[in-house]
């Protein structure tokens, strides 16, 4: 009996013992998570434990802190790297201050990480619904977070991916572009530090304006620009890394415009990381030494000529130069420094310009510079099937065209692509450098000497003959001016400005000065019966001189912010531009404190009385309108409130995006037939621009058209000029498209980029915290203060 029991006691210690094995056994399977899927009925907590490891065991999906900060992220990692190198963080942006982070899916098919509270941290955002059929969650070996159906046997069939929405990494096989069909962009952005994974400075990002190219840029400055795709490589970057075989390519394929990074040796783990110093690296992990070994042969923002148009606009950077002691940057043959003194002193910011105006006529001569860089082809205009010699007589035909190159150099060169402006960030490669046929004036020979000493003395005996008769043709207009109806005090003479790029900005502009007495008069003494309506510098007022010619007043208000600069801004403006779509400016006053302009007067009132009244804007159907939009683009809109780019109300800073903005805001006008000062949706708290956007997004972009327009508008017409002017109106300039770009998009049926929030977007937002209210269960109300910053227009 008792070797009975005792055999008993035994067993029962034995399995215990056993049941104590397979549970731990159990448990520790449990909480690391063996498979490398994630189903609707499993979680992944942040226990110190808990990972997802792809199924070849190349990367694992957890919760870590970076560095020396205790803030708690979702992110994967290299698996078989002994240090710990993150290549994508879930949450950046909203970090969880303690270990009660869950990750699950939630009944939308979404992956969704919640902290204690069980508020919404962050959420996949599925672009494909999960209706009736079961998803789970899988890591690929390839760092590929993925949400897929758990019965569907294409294994490229995904809800949704993390490659499409990349932090820092690139990695073999992914993509950096734009997906047009979902108007996806994926590009890099920086971690803020090495302890803090949220947003940096730098973004490294696929640029599609003119000629695709992939650019550095810190905020809303470029810093360093790959050079055009070659056909063979990206132009001016040194790739070369003979331990390595890897690729690195652009594809354009349907709706898909990307560079493809690729590594054909796997042996070793290989990264490009866009670091928070804004330097791109490539990094290959190496396991005997233990660690990531830069490549001594990977050139990306790594020497003195790589900052984006450190010569300024037509000058080339040289790094032998520079390392030889002499100056970095030297100018284009037939260009000369814009501020020489400048240039001595290594200042080369101002550029170079012409050392004779072209003439574009037949005559002026194409000089072809090798080994260069291609200049930013942000303003370049290509076609594919074009050869060399087309290329030229195209360039000939336009003006604007500065040089022309191949775009493809295979196959001994195909394809041409013009560049329509300034030229900007290039430099010398010996190398990997490609030809640039520059144009270049006829005045001039090979690399811009002086013509032969025959051609000099006709010169010599030619403009003395022409100078006089200017003189005399000059003498004869002043006493042609002095006897004309609207009898002047002379002509005041606006000068450029000594920095304006603008070629166009070259020469004194003249405009008539016309007494205050005389334009009193005309007006009644600025009656109220006289007064049209109110400008953005003031009031303006109808007048009929002595011959009963009518004219319109605009006078400066007394109380207006914007004075003489201003005014004088808008006289060099308006007096430059002469377009059957804009009233002439026939002089100006400036006397005792006033300031007025005159131009003629419209019986028929401006565009703007059509649009915006009820009644009147029935005789503009959709095609009057649509088809004025391409004049539009001539108008400046200089100062006025609404108008205004958010870089020139804010910091004055003013560019040619300027202008795009302003455009933009005069398309959503003429489409809606409503004001950008006077419309205000106080269900949304939404102006103009916030109201469109809000449109545009839910699919409803009919409800913006104005009412009297609907019955003759082509809704795909309407949906495209809403897009352009939304693309227009973005915060940042480097976002907009030029003018040059807006023309060909309104022109052409080419798919579009998904515009950004509006700039001075006006919208009620509930206030976010680290976590979104909106997934908080058990919060109580609180007051929040509200802070309104006055924008005080330049």
């Amino acid at each position: 009996m008792k070797i009975i029991l005792a055999r008993s006691t035994r067993t029962s210690g034995m399995n215990n013992f056993l049941c104590s094995i397979l549970i731990f056994f159990l448990s520790s399977i449990s909480s690391s998570f063996a498979a490398d899927t994630l189903s609707v009925k499993q979680t992944l907590r942040d226990d110190g434990n808990s990972t997802i490891v792809s199924s070849g065991g190349e990367f694992e999906l957890g919760f870590f802190s970076p560095g020396s900060s205790k803030n708690r992220y979702l992110g994967i990692w290299y698996k078989k790297v002994s240090n710990r190198t993150v290549v994508w963080v879930a949450n950046r942006e909203t970090p969880i201050l303690d270990t009660s982070g869950v990750l699950r899916i939630d009944a939308n098919g979404n992956l969704e990480l919640v902290n204690a509270r069980n508020s919404t941290i962050w959420f996949s955002n599925s672009t494909k619904a999960a209706v009736n059929n079961p998803v789970m969650a899988q890591l690929m070996d390839s760092s590929n977070l993925v949400i897929r159906y758990v019965n569907d046997t294409d294994p490229e069939n995904y809800l949704w991916q993390s490659v499409d929405y990349p932090t820092d990494h690139i990695l073999s096989g992914m993509k950096l572009g734009w997906d047009l069909s979902k108007g996806l962009d994926r590009y890099l952005t920086s971690w803020k530090s090495m302890n803090d994974p949220s947003p940096g400075n730098y973004t490294f990002r696929m640029y599609l304006e003119g000629y695709p190219q992939m650019k550095v840029a810190d905020r809303s400055t470029i810093d360093f620009r790959f050079g055009p795709w070659d056909g063979i490589q990206f132009s001016g970057v040194q790739f070369k890394a003979p331990d390595l075989n890897f690729d690195l390519k652009l594809i354009v394929v349907d709706n898909e415009i990307y560079a493809k990074f690729d590594v054909n040796n796997n042996s070793r783990p290989v990264r490009f990381v866009l670091n928070p110093d804004g330097i791109i690296r490539l990094l290959t992990w190496y396991d005997q030494a233990k660690n990531w070994t830069f490549s001594q042969y990977i050139s990306v923002l790594f020497d003195e000529c790589d900052p984006y148009g450190l010569c300024g606009t037509y000058g080339s950077c040289d790094l032998t130069r520079a390392q030889s002691g002499r100056s970095a940057c030297e100018c284009l043959g037939g260009f000369v420094p814009k501020f020489p003194e400048k240039w001595k002193l290594s200042d080369w910011s101002g550029g170079c310009v012409r050392a004779a105006q072209l003439t574009c006529k037949s005559e002026d001569r194409f000089e072809k510079i090798p080994n260069l860089k291609l200049p930013d082809t942000q303003n370049a205009w290509f076609n594919r099937s074009m050869n060399l010699a087309d290329c030229e007589t195209e360039c000939r035909k336009n003006c604007s065209c500065t040089a022309y190159s191949n775009v493809d150099i295979r196959q001994g060169g195909t394809g041409c692509m013009l560049w329509l402006g300034d030229l900007i960030d290039m430099r010398n490669y010996p190398d990997n450098g490609l030809p640039l046929y520059v144009r270049g004036s006829s005045q001039l020979g090979v690399n811009g000497s002086s013509r032969e000493k025959g051609g000099v003395k006709i010169i010599a005996v030619v403009i003395p003959a022409v100078v006089g008769m200017l003189v005399l043709l000059g003498l004869f207009l002043i006493y042609v001016f002095r006897n004309r109806k609207l009898r002047g005090k002379g002509l005041m003479t606006f000068k450029p400005d000594n920095d304006s790029g603008n070629k166009e900005e070259g020469d004194d502009l003249e405009l008539p000065l016309i007494e205050f007495e005389l334009i009193a008069k005309a007006t009644n003494k600025f009656s109220l019966n006289n007064k049209l309506g109110e400008g953005g510098f003031g009031p303006v007022y109808k007048g009929t001189l002595d011959d009963g010619q009518e004219i319109a007043v605009k006078r400066l208000s007394k109380t207006s912010k914007q004075g003489l600069d201003e005014f004088k801004n808008e006289v060099k403006c308006i007096a430059k531009l002469q377009h059957r779509n804009l009233v002439r400016l026939l002089g100006c006053c400036i006397e005792d404190g006033e300031m007025l302009l005159i131009y003629e007067y419209m019986p028929n009132k401006s565009l703007d009385v059509f649009i915006f009244d009820k009644e009147l804007s029935r005789s503009l159907d959709w095609p009057k309108r649509y088809s004025n939009e391409s004049a539009v683009n001539t108008v400046r809109v200089v100062g006025t409130y609404g108008y205004m780019a958010p870089e020139y109300a804010i910091e004055g800073l003013f560019s040619v995006k300027s202008d795009s903005y302003s455009f933009g805001v005069l398309v959503l006008e003429i489409v809606s037939g409503k004001k950008i000062r006077q419309f205000y949706n106080s269900k949304d708290n939404l102006n103009l621009l916030g109201h469109a956007w809000k449109l545009f997004n839910d699919g409803e972009f009919l409800d913006l058209t104005d009412e009297a327009m609907l019955g003759s508008c082509n809704s795909s017409e309407v949906l495209r000029a809403i897009h352009i002017g939304l693309l227009c109106v973005q915060p940042y300039p480097q976002d907009r498209p030029n003018m040059t770009y807006v023309v060909s998009m309104l022109d052409s049926e080419n798919e579009l980029p998904l515009p950004k929030q509006p700039g001075f977007f006006t919208e009620s937002r509930v206030q976010q915290g680290s976590e979104s209210p909106s997934h908080n269960t058990g919060s109580s109300l609180t007051n929040n203060a509200l802070t309104i910053t006055m924008l005080d227009p330049r």
